[in-house]
């Protein structure tokens, strides 16, 4: 897979390396001299533009990628490169980068963005991740497909404490994927038992998540 990523800051120095790590091929774009440090990801490919030039998305040869990831510190910059890769380039997926919570509502299909990341949401909600038993969490969203991924620690309390999988009525749609117990994954087939502390990962339409919560944790 060929991946472009926009803003070779510390961020997008991180992603190259690990897609590189996983065999694909990675450019790097930057305006700024200063951040052209191939000696950091020296597998990486450089290039010194800017990515909301479309001279510079050509020169990138964007028609021929198959992800751009939208990394730097601009939200502007982010929404521009977006939007010239999806409608100029045809870029099949498009990642953008939120640094400001106020912005998150741009970046969405209508800007090119495929899949937003808000850093301040993923911080907190992995804080909340931490803390919180009974309550579900947002983890990320999957703009396209309007669904989400949620964690929810099961309450002592919960009314589905000692019973199997299968025998929970779980919303339309909602998918259990994993089951985090003793710092270890489980799988959640149907005969897996439910323990109070669990942390249970869902992918589930936007809409179904007050019901799961009410169903796993109808208390809190």
């Amino acid at each position: 897979m060929r991946v472009v990523i926009a803003g070779a800051g510390a961020v997008g120095r991180s992603v190259a390396q690990e897609l590189i790590d996983n065999g694909h091929s990675v450019l790097l774009i930057d305006k700024s001299p200063a951040s052209i440090r191939a000696d950091l990801v020296p597998k990486a490919q450089w290039l010194l533009a800017d990515s909301c030039e479309l001279s510079s998305l050509e020169e990138a040869q964007l028609e021929s990628c198959d992800v751009v990831i939208s990394a730097t510190g601009d939200d502007k910059v982010n929404l521009v490169t977006s939007l010239l890769a999806k409608t100029e380039f045809a870029v099949p997926r498009t990642v953008g980068r939120v640094n400001h919570p106020s912005n998150e509502w741009l970046f969405s299909e209508s800007w090119g963005v495929d899949v937003s990341v808000s850093t301040p949401r993923l911080m907190s909600a992995l804080v909340e991740e931490a803390v919180t038993v009974g309550d579900l969490v947002r983890l990320f969203t999957f703009r396209q497909s309007n669904t989400t991924l949620v964690e929810l620690t099961m309450p002592e309390d919960s009314p589905f404490i000692g019973r199997r999988v299968g025998e929970v009525p779980w919303p339309d749609d909602v998918v259990l994927v994993a089951i985090l117990r003793d710092n270890a994954i489980e799988r959640p087939d149907d005969d897996r038992s439910l323990e109070a502390g669990d942390e249970l990962l869902f992918v589930t339409p936007a809409e179904a998540e007050d019901r799961l919560g009410e169903l796993l944790s109808p208390k809190h």
